[in-house]
């Protein structure tokens, strides 16, 4: 069962598997195959769920974010833990393992 962890800047994450994804209007809506629930996230979350395609540390996907939209950092980091936290606790991302952060990192 999936608990409210609180994600970190420093961590990686990614989508998890059984997502379906499609910009519809320019904004990303999603169908999760396993707990059968419709999702819109709007431009900005459909963005953030493109960069999750592959593993990717949090201050990096807030840079990202910088790089497009004027926001403060700090707004930035609040807002984007939030949105994550909320797709974790829906069970459409995890958070990459450290042993496994180190392996991809090695290779």
């Amino acid at each position: 069962m999936i608990t409210n962890q609180t994600i970190s800047l420093s961590q990686e994450i990614t989508q998890r598997k059984g997502t379906i994804a499609s910009d519809m209007g320019g904004e990303k809506v999603m169908l999760s195959v396993k707990n059968g629930k419709y999702y819109n996230l709007g431009k900005v979350g459909g963005e953030i769920w493109d960069l999750l395609d592959g593993p990717i540390e949090v201050n990096q996907m807030v840079s990202a974010l910088m790089s497009i939209y004027e926001v403060q950092q700090e707004d930035c980091e609040e807002q984007v833990i939030s949105f994550l936290n909320h797709l974790y606790n829906e069970g459409l991302i995890e958070i990459v393992p450290e042993a496994i952060q180190s392996q991809l990192y090695k290779e």
